[in-house]
């Protein structure tokens, strides 16, 4: 082949591939200016929300519940009623607590504190009574023997008072052998 034939052919594939790359070129160019046109688009609608978000008012509701809570009202009264009127099951309870179910403090504080007290003054009172009543017993048997051994005496001088010397003799000896006893 010749040299022109080569150069013809080279600059025929040269100018294919020179129209292939303006079209897609053109492609690309044609999808970047849409693309700018549609951001373009966006931004302003995007300024136009801002613009709305920042002149928005904000809305205050207002309501009125007082009827509500009157109806509510209503019907806890009414249903008060219902439950006060009905019939209740009485159950009568028995029990023996030996200790508290509520309050355990203050009931170990009544019993540690003031039964324990006063069981003690009332065992001391007692213990008291008990050595009083033998005390005046004691004194009382003392006195009785007391008067006893008085009228022993007594009667001893008036008989020995009264009595002959022989007499004497023998309640002398009485006296003595009582004593030695």
């Amino acid at each position: 082949m010749e040299p022109k034939n080569i150069e013809k052919v080279e600059a025929g594939s040269l100018e294919i591939v020179l129209n292939e790359f303006s079209e897609e070129q053109k492609t690309h160019a044609k999808s970047i200016g849409d693309l700018v046109i549609a951001v373009n688009g966006l931004t302003g609608k995007l300024i136009q929300l801002e613009e709305k978000l920042d002149k928005r008012k904000d809305v205050t509701v207002h309501t009125n519940t007082k009827p509500i809570e009157d109806i509510l009202k209503k019907a806890v009264t009414e249903t008060k009623l219902i439950v006060s009127g009905q019939r209740k099951s009485v159950t009568k309870k028995y029990q023996l607590l030996l200790f508290p179910e509520q309050d355990a403090k203050l009931f170990y504080k009544i019993v540690f504190g003031r039964w324990f007290m006063w069981l003690a003054i009332i065992v001391f009172l007692n213990f008291l009574y008990d050595w009083a009543v033998h005390w005046s017993d004691n004194n009382k048997e003392v006195k009785l023997q007391q008067l006893q051994n008085d009228r022993f005496t007594d009667s001893w001088n008036y008989l020995y008072k009264g009595s002959k010397k022989d007499v004497r003799k023998l309640m002398d000896s009485a006296w003595v052998k009582s004593a030695n006893r």
